[in-house]
């Protein structure tokens, strides 16, 4: 009977760290590689040390047909055959595996540090801490190729990357992205937890999904403690996850209009996403959601009153995103900017693991809330929406389906709010056990794994936020387009710097 090679089970569910098989690391790369060729997606690929100069590699595997996990681990040390040649989607991964500690994947093709973080605060085994220069960049040789970098510092308010492309003239032969500039910590933060600090490191994340990754976070907290979440407490956190995506789709789709000067939808979508922001703040006090989601429910109820006013506006708001964003799809001068823009096919976009609004732009109809659904998504259906020309104008139209499918959605939940309350008491984490919690953010797959030791409490947090999937997708989106287009392409993915720079 041949072994068992991955451990199968649920988002968001506890498993004993005993039932995870352990395999050669050869046959491990093998089984992840194999995995993703049939369908399934690297969510994480991370290691937590279990002895000197020793770790255990994770790799955590969405299977959108059938609708599990896919958890499997090899014991590594010093290096192990890569897997990235054969699964490019593990290509980011890898390389903050041999920064962070030192694992070295043999026959990746370029290790270079992807978030330089200071050495002293790196647990490192004996070896080299930098397999590529800081300062190392690919280059394109000829006689009329140049470079132009742009960053790390940018004109408004914006966090830091470089951006340096290689040109022939006008058109970008290839674009590399260098963050890692913050210097966060905040993985080693919350793998010290749980404290007072872990559910507000959980929620500045990335601030502006703070609702999304404190749903990720006490997902998996929850899983860990056999809690389960009150009915009227899941629907108020569909409905807040749902406000932050209408947010910040709506944002993102008037400064597409901006970047080619289309003033009218940009005007309107900059006050209507402040409408949509309010709402957030009705609810909990904060835009942004912060203090809203707390493990074994919500922190605040919505009354009757609230629930009507809140219907109100969101109503009010429906009716003026229509009316700002309709002409985007209407108006000749901005549909020739869009389309053919930035294009990214959908093998190449499956090829890397692209998430999100931009893997659906591709056609590929994958999305947590359908295929791995949590909490009220168990119970109330959300359509996937897509498109299929992988361009800007599909990057922008996938985000109006978005947000007419979440205006629906909330609308739905407001109108048949569970009675009941909206919090549980948690108990004590599972000890020696492992949860794997994935929430579908308005920018795509949030992923948070969470291993406990003997006591119970935090052993190793990882955190893989959409953007760390998508970098690599919007420097292809740029090869063989003229680099004044950047702008516009870059907003149509709008990624996140401090979600990568954990």
């Amino acid at each position: 009977m041949a072994r068992k090679q991955f451990l199968v089970t649920d988002n968001a569910r506890c498993e004993p760290l005993s039932r995870l098989p352990s395999l050669a690391p050869a046959e491990f790369r093998e089984a992840v590689a194999r995995e993703v060729a049939g369908g399934a997606r690297l969510s994480a690929l991370f290691a937590h040390p279990v002895s000197r100069g020793a770790f255990r590699l994770i790799a955590a595997l969405r299977d959108p047909v059938r609708g599990v996990l896919r958890l499997s681990s090899s014991r590594v040390a010093g290096a192990y055959p890569a897997l990235t040649p054969e699964c490019p989607a593990a290509h980011w991964f890898e390389r903050d595996l041999a920064e962070r500690w030192g694992l070295r994947p043999e026959g990746h093709p370029w290790l270079k540090p992807i978030r330089f973080a200071p050495p002293e605060a790196l647990a490192l085994p004996a070896g080299p801490r930098r397999l590529c220069g800081d300062a190392d960049f690919f280059r394109v040789e000829g006689e009329e190729v140049h470079e132009v970098g742009v960053g790390p510092v940018h004109a408004g308010v914006i966090e830091p990357g470089h951006f340096r492309f290689q040109c022939h003239g006008e058109e970008v032969l290839h674009l590399e992205i260098s963050l890692g500039y913050q210097h966060r910590g905040v993985e080693r933060a919350l793998s010290a937890g749980p404290d007072l600090r872990s559910l507000h490191l959980a929620e500045t994340l990335a601030g502006d999904t703070s609702v999304g990754q404190a749903m990720a976070y006490c997902q998996a907290l929850e899983a860990l403690a056999g809690c389960r979440v009150p009915p009227r407490a899941m629907a108020i956190r569909g409905i807040a996850l749902e406000l932050e995506r209408i947010a910040n789709h709506i944002g993102d789709l008037g400064a597409m209009a901006g970047d080619v000067g289309f003033l009218p939808t940009s005007s309107w979508c900059g006050r209507i996403r402040g409408d949509a922001l309010n709402l957030t703040a009705m609810a909990c006090g904060s835009r942004f959601g912060r203090g809203l989601v707390r493990p074994g429910g919500v922190g605040f109820d919505l009354d009757e009153a609230l629930v009507a006013e809140l219907g109100e506006r969101l109503a009010t708001l429906e009716r003026e995103a229509r009316g700002a964003c309709r002409p985007l799809w209407r108006t000749p001068s901005v549909v020739a900017r869009f389309e053919g823009t930035g294009v990214l096919d959908r093998e190449r976009a499956a090829e890397i693991g692209l998430v999100g609004p931009a893997a659906r732009a591709c056609g590929i109809a994958e999305d947590v809330r359908h295929d791995l659904p949590s909490g009220i998504y168990r119970f109330a259906q959300m359509p996937v929406a897509t498109w299929h020309t992988g361009d800007v104008f599909a990057r922008a139209y996938v985000r109006w389906l978005e947000t007419e499918r979440s205006i629906a959605f909330v609308s739905e939940q407001l109108r048949a709010l569970p009675a009941g309350p909206v919090r549980q008491p948690l108990a004590p984490a599972a000890p020696s056990a492992l949860a794997v919690s994935l929430v579908e953010g308005w920018r795509g797959e949030i992923c948070h794994a969470l291993l406990t030791g003997p006591d119970g409490g935090f052993r190793r947090y990882s955190v893989v936020d959409p953007s760390y999937h998508n970098w690599f997708g919007l420097a292809l989106s740029l090869r063989g387009e003229q680099i004044s287009d950047f702008p516009l392409c870059n907003k149509s993915f709008n990624l996140s710097y401090c979600g990568h720079d954990l």
